[in-house]
């Protein structure tokens, strides 16, 4: 993967820490792009993960946005950080029927509180959702 704003070190710290999630190989998602601040995902829309309206289903949509916009805060401030999701709201636009894209960035980073804001996309460049998520800053052990 490659990056234009973090080195060899930060991407393979990253990944390897992306990687242990075991949320990251039940969702078959994969990193499109590691940037400062930024980070973009897919998973392949499967059946047995649709909604009541045969929709991908928006607690999917969900975790999917949490995943990925931790991610974005975990390139600003390192990938052996720990933060836990303390805030999180997302507004469903459409319904999506392929699989999603799921493009996150870091609105701010504080000493206790960072916020982190995702779009999620079908195949066909449509927002399907839009989402912001706060997470507190936890002491490492």
């Amino acid at each position: 993967m490659d990056s234009e704003t973090l080195d060899e070190q930060q991407i393979l710290a990253l990944d390897k820490r992306i990687q242990s999630i075991p949320i990251v190989e039940t969702l078959q998602m994969k990193i499109l792009k590691l940037e400062k601040g930024i980070c973009e995902a897919t998973v392949p829309r499967h059946l047995r993960w649709d909604g009541i309206y045969e929709t991908f289903h928006g607690g999917m949509l969900g975790t999917i946005a949490d995943t990925v916009t931790c991610w974005s805060i975990l390139t600003e401030i390192g990938a052996e950080e720990n933060v836990a999701t303390t805030d999180f709201n997302i507004r469903f636009l459409r319904p999506c029927h392929t699989d999603v894209i799921c493009k996150a960035h870091v609105i701010r980073i504080g000493r206790t509180m960072c916020l982190a804001h995702a779009d999620l996309y079908d195949t066909d460049g449509k927002l399907v959702a839009v989402c912001q998520v706060n997470y507190i800053r936890l002491q490492n052990k």
